[in-house]
């Protein structure tokens, strides 16, 4: 019997749902461990990598195709879909729906620089005057920034 669908991934699948969108390519088990494993300080086992993207094959968080005696695999759904899905669950359930105390929670935790807030702001501007609702209907909404470091 096939597992369940998951609403959103796990913390451990969103981690190697990261690094194949980083990779932008599919790939085996053997290409995520070592990329998981320069990542921490203690070493994943191959078997519980594999295991885990068995388990999200079977979820349907990653497609998978055979090649040779492997699988190589692929997200099934884009880095902004997820991202989006992620955060309207979040909006809903811990936020019941307020943009505003989600907004404010984030910029008091992320506490962001002069240029992510003027992004923000630039981003506001243009949801106020409908660019960003035309942006959304058009294409699926806006891409999310790539995270720059700190100042």
């Amino acid at each position: 019997m096939g597992r369940p669908r998951a609403e959103q991934p796990t913390p451990a699948e969103l981690e190697v749902l990261k690094i194949l969108w980083d990779r932008g390519t599919p790939a085996t088990v053997r290409d995520v461990l070592e990329l998981i494993n320069a990542q921490h300080e203690s070493p994943r086992a191959y078997t519980s990598v594999m295991s885990l993207m068995n388990v999200m094959a079977e979820k349907g968080l990653l497609d998978r195709t055979p090649q040779g005696r492997a699988f190589v695999y692929v997200p099934a759904t884009p880095r902004d879909q997820t991202l989006r899905s992620l955060l309207g669950e979040t909006l809903e359930r811990a936020y019941e729906g307020s943009a505003s105390l989600l907004v404010a929670h984030l910029l008091d935790r992320s506490k962001p620089t002069t240029d992510e807030l003027e992004q923000i702001r630039a981003l506001l501007d243009a949801y106020e005057t409908g660019q960003a609702e035309e942006s959304d209907k058009n294409q699926g909404g806006a891409p999310c920034p790539p995270k720059r470091s700190r100042k």
